[in-house]
């Protein structure tokens, strides 16, 4: 315990070692705040149960709070202590999805504070298919709520160091188990109402939904009082603005001193030599390694001071929908 008096704020610690796990799992537990991996991108944990701790959450994002945030879960039992009810059609997408990166809106139990759903009846729950999410979740011993690790409406982190240079020490604990494999936060479907609906894309497609669950609505526009995360029409954004550019291959003329960087999902060509940096997402078009390095990439870009961002865009299909959306709600007009 004298160790953990001594502990610095903000630390990055090895998730291989069982007693950082212990030592998280103790300061969700008491009301802290830790950044933890999932397979998706890092979240900033706290206990679900506890609105102070929630509060923390936003303060330290600087959330808005009517935001809500997603509770994780490490097995059904848990389920039970976050909805009221579930659909035969959830039981379908649990069967098949979790763990993994599908979050689902259902009813909520009245135990979950208003202020992790935004005061909503509904709330936002699922169970990662990360190691060290899951034993960090069985170690607190209750369901936790973890938005991702970074100030509101910023590229989401998918290493503890972009965590650590984005909160620093308004959080208690960093684990650390490297990237995250998938890049790209969850796919969340709602099961509000009397069809699921996709309120956000994500690396579970909405071609691997349907074989599911058959028709499902997709509701991927602006939503200015969202009922889950990603709904807000500026997120995942940089501070330089960004650009789309309208077709793969396509691009800008450049006016004399413009510092400008590129993001391809391809080799670069020849001409691309007057850009101050490029970024190639995957040199085959390999759309899953794309997302994985997709929000490293574009923090990258973010760091060189550049005038402008130039993205190429990929195709709006399977994981390339997940990869245009982040794209185009980073992007400035």
């Amino acid at each position: 315990m004298e160790r953990e008096k001594n502990h610095v704020k903000g630390a990055i610690l090895s998730a291989s070692d069982a007693e950082s796990i212990r030592r998280a799992g103790r300061i969700i537990t008491s009301g802290g705040l830790v950044a933890f991996p999932t397979e998706t991108v890092y979240g900033l944990g706290c206990d679900a149960m506890n609105a102070e701790a929630a509060a923390k959450v936003f303060e330290a994002k600087q959330r808005p709070q009517f935001d809500p945030l997603i509770v994780h879960i490490a097995d059904l039992t848990q389920l039970e202590m976050v909805i009221a009810s579930l659909p035969a059609v959830g039981q379908r997408l649990i069967d098949a999805f979790w763990p993994g990166p599908l979050t689902l809106v259902l009813p909520k139990q009245p135990a979950i504070p208003d202020l992790i759903t935004a005061g909503l009846s509904t709330v936002a729950v699922r169970m990662p298919n990360h190691p060290v999410a899951q034993s960090l979740i069985r170690e607190a011993g209750t369901p936790i709520a973890a938005p991702s690790a970074n100030l509101f409406g910023y590229v989401s982190p998918t290493t503890a160091q972009h965590v650590a240079a984005g909160l620093g020490n308004t959080v208690d604990l960093i684990l650390d188990d490297g990237p995250c494999p998938i890049g790209v936060e969850s796919t969340i479907v709602s099961l509000a109402g009397s069809q699921p609906e996709l309120l956000r894309p994500g690396s579970i497609t909405i071609e691997q939904l349907s074989s599911i669950v058959g028709s499902i609505r997709q509701s991927l526009s602006v939503n200015h009082t969202p009922i889950a995360p990603g709904q807000l029409s500026r997120h995942y954004a940089t501070q330089t603005p960004l650009t789309v550019l309208a077709s793969a291959g396509a691009r800008p003329i450049l006016k004399d001193g413009v510092r400008a960087g590129l993001l391809i999902h391809s080799h670069p060509r020849d001409t691309d030599d007057h850009f101050a940096a490029v970024e190639v997402l995957s040199s085959t078009g390999d759309l899953r390694e794309a997302a994985r390095h997709l929000f490293a990439a574009l923090r990258r870009l973010d760091s060189l001071g550049l005038d402008r961002i130039y993205a190429e865009p990929c195709q709006e299909e399977g994981l390339g929908v997940a990869i245009m959306n982040r794209l185009h709600r980073c992007a400035t007009l």
